[in-house]
């Protein structure tokens, strides 16, 4: 009996051992989640621009952190709204319902604003915002709802879409710069625009400054810098045209404005500042200045990058000296696109080009089938490359969706421009076939259009009703993503990555669900 209860004893004695280095081993939740999307962030940019940085932003991301060096997204053509929202969700536009910043509402047959929502009013804003359309959970609601509504989530960003799907449903603000004031705008849907807030705009106002900024490069290492082959060459710009706040928010001086609104809530709102893990999700700008091409504004791209090392050092030193060395997760990666290709002349080359014009292939693809079925206006509208079918007026007519669809896609295949054409059967259906799953991906069938059309690389794809034009283009476009702080070891990482496992990611760092759409596994640091 003796025996058997010294046994016991022992045995008890090893697994409190066990139990207690175990314990002190774990990891301990960060106090603060900081989401950092740099929106255009290119690697070949990020990685062409090193001797202009110091060593305490970018060159700090690649040393101490978990460098990821060739993210991507799981669907095809991100744009900002749809990355942000498969960042905050960890799935695709499939399942979160944002496919874009923009598509068809079905019943009124006008375009949508994927943040749009008349319920809602705007502070310091006419916009009315909501993330209504946002279909599933983001990191951030399943950090409220863990916390029992304890945890304070904040997002702030140059652009509404970017601020408002980063905040999610549950958050507790999106905070963006308005395009016709300049001031910090924000939703009603969130909680009351809080007073720290109020002051910032009353001391420190965007619209009382900007007449004074000047943007010019940071340097002369900048200027004595040439990465393009063009012949960039320094730059002065004032903002005092009637659109100067949209100018503002395409030039790097915009990230200092994020920078200085985000330091704010940190020290007023306390963000990290106890126990109960926090999170902000930031958007810094590092696309061309107006959306031009790189190649024009040389220099100023060169200049975006140097000012963004800065900025993420002084973010990071800040946060650092807050909240506590070690106590902050930093996530930084990309939006995953550029979108400002240069528009030139390559018949001159001999490329093969053209334009493909999707207004004119709307009527064409009416006429035929008024041809085949008589009267009627079968093609309601094109958003992008998209083209919306009238369904009721089809249905209402008996017809057979699969054969008008199959012979829209036999008809448009043979226009010129057009590399393939899928429909939302062939989508749905061919989530296995190899080459579809990012289009699937991309694809939503509430609110995408009923036909997609590929337009082949080299071609430009223009709308003449809303003039917007783009040149196609398949290329790889590397970009990154880090993990730094908390408990992260240091390591560049070169195999692919997906963006939707930051989400699972994140929520298990924190010990939380990861979003209810979400159906990756996280990845191990």
């Amino acid at each position: 009996m003796a025996a058997n209860r010294y046994r016991l004893l022992s045995s008890l004695i090893v697994l409190l051992a066990v139990t207690g280095s175990n314990a002190q081993g774990a990891s301990q939740v960060p106090s603060l989640v900081v989401n950092i999307i740099i929106d255009q962030l290119r690697s070949d940019y990020m990685d062409a621009f090193t001797p202009l940085y110091g060593q305490k932003g970018f060159l700090r991301l690649k040393d101490e952190g978990r460098y990821y060096s060739q993210a991507e997204y799981p669907f095809s053509a991100p744009d900002q709204a749809s990355a942000m929202a498969c960042l905050m969700t960890g799935t695709s536009p499939y399942a979160n319902g944002i496919v874009g910043d923009r598509w068809l509402d079905r019943q009124t047959l006008r375009p949508v604003f994927c943040v749009d929502d008349e319920t809602y009013p705007g502070i310091h804003t006419d916009e009315k915002s909501s993330p209504k359309h946002l279909a599933v959970s983001t990191i951030s609601d399943e950090l409220i709802v863990s916390s029992k509504g304890k945890s304070l989530v904040y997002s702030i960003a140059p652009s509404r879409e970017a601020a408002i799907l980063g905040a999610g449903h549950a958050g507790n603000g999106a905070f963006w710069l308005d395009d016709w004031t300049g001031r910090w705008a924000a939703s009603y849907y969130y909680d009351n625009y809080p007073d720290w807030a109020t002051e910032y705009d009353r001391q420190s106002s965007l619209e009382d400054r900007i007449d004074d900024i000047q943007w010019k490069p940071l340097n002369e290492q900048v200027t004595s810098f040439h990465y393009f082959d063009s012949g960039s060459k320094p730059f002065t710009h004032k903002f005092k045209s009637n659109r100067k706040y949209r100018e503002f928010k395409t030039s790097a001086c915009v990230n200092d404005e994020v920078n200085l609104f985000a330091k704010e809530a940190i020290e007023k709102a306390g963000l990290g500042a106890d126990d109960i893990t926090d999170m902000l999700t930031l958007t810094y700008y590092a696309g061309t200045f107006d959306h031009q091409s790189a190649t024009q504004y040389g220099m100023e791209m060169q200049d975006t990058y140097a000012r963004l090392d800065r900025q993420l050092e002084e973010l990071f030193d800040f946060i650092d000296e807050k909240v506590g060395a070690g106590k902050t997760l930093f996530v930084v990666t990309s939006t995953g696109y550029f979108d400002s290709e240069e528009m030139m002349d390559l018949s001159k080359y001999r490329i093969p080009t053209g334009v493909f014009s999707i207004t004119k292939a709307q009527a064409l693809l009416n006429m035929y089938l008024i041809a085949v079925y008589g009267q009627g206006n079968y093609v309601e509208t094109a958003i992008d490359n998209q083209l919306y079918l009238n369904l009721k007026l089809i249905e209402n007519r008996n017809l057979n969706l699969t054969e008008v669809l199959d012979r829209c896609s036999a008809f448009l295949i043979q226009l010129s421009g057009v590399k393939d054409v899928y429909t939302s059967q062939r989508l749905a259906l061919g989530a296995g076939t190899p080459g579809i799953s990012k289009l699937r991906n991309a694809y939503n069938p509430k609110c995408s259009g009923d036909i997609l059309i590929q337009v082949s690389p080299g071609w430009v794809l223009k709308n003449e009703d809303t003039h917007d034009q783009s040149l196609s283009r398949e290329s790889y476009l590397s970009f990154p993503l880090f993990f730094l702080g908390a408990d992260i070891v240091p390591e560049k990482v070169r195999i692919p990555v997906s963006i939707d496992q930051i989400a699972p990611t994140v929520a298990q760092a924190l010990r939380i669900r990861a979003p209810n759409a979400c159906p990756q596994a996280p990845l191990n640091y």
